[in-house]
């Protein structure tokens, strides 16, 4: 992998291994809506795996991944708020996610390593959560989170901000985000060409992108993602 990533997966199991047995070490990635925050972090988990398992072999997954996908709200919930046009329209705005029972997931991962906890999923192909479907166990002590609001300085994502070990941003460009969301909008079937994805990437992706970039918490790391390239492995 490479050396931004590489020495992020150093920091982040230094830091692991000066935790307490009885707690967990939690990371929050946040960045704007096509960064590679996702990316990098599915990678960022897999690395810290295989590591603790280069060291205990045979032994089960110590690092979780939860994406904060699992809760945005539902189709139904959007239809029911006072404006549901623009609740649709703006599905993945701030205001469409479930901040606190995001943050309720992040206190109980605060609490002693006795019990399995549960986190929503997102299912594409119905198009809403799906609950308690990524099971966090006693035996994960590390618990990787990514979204683009997981360091927004706004409750309740600060709060769940402040009870994280580490947080970091993934800085991007706006035009190469864009061009990302483009080619992804039409590729998952969200939009039917270029030309609507790049509407939608306008007029709600990036907008979301300037609220994340301009109201985010003071972070430890900010990681430069400069092409489609940067976080795959050499």
């Amino acid at each position: 992998m490479n050396d931004q990533v590489g020495r992020l997966v150093d920091k982040a199991w230094d830091r692991f291994q000066q935790t307490p047995a009885d707690r967990r070490f939690m990371i929050a990635i946040g960045g704007i809506p096509g960064s590679g925050k996702t990316t990098l972090s599915q990678i960022v988990t897999q690395a810290l795996n295989t590591r603790h398992a280069s060291q205990h072999p045979g032994a089960e997954p110590i690092a979780a991944f939860v994406p904060m996908d699992g809760y945005h709200l539902t189709r139904a919930q959007l239809s029911a708020m006072p404006d549901p046009a623009t609740a649709h329209a703006r599905r993945g705005a701030e205001f469409t996610f479930d901040g606190p029972s995001f943050l309720s997931l992040v206190k109980a991962l605060r609490e002693p390593l006795t019990t399995t906890i549960f986190a929503p999923s997102f299912d594409h192909a119905v198009k809403d959560p799906k609950e308690n479907d990524i099971a966090i166990q006693p035996g994960h002590r590390i618990v990787v989170f990514e979204g683009n609001y997981v360091v927004l300085d706004k409750e309740p994502w600060r709060e769940a901000a402040g009870l994280m070990d580490e947080c970091w941003f993934v800085e991007v460009d706006f035009e190469v985000a864009r061009r990302r969301l483009v080619r992804r909008h039409v590729k998952a079937g969200i939009a039917r060409d270029e030309e609507e994805a790049g509407k939608r990437a306008d007029e709600n992706d990036l907008v979301n992108g300037r609220q994340i970039v301009e109201n985010r918490v003071t972070v430890d790391e900010v990681v430069v993602s400069r092409d489609d390239e940067s976080w795959r492995p050499e």
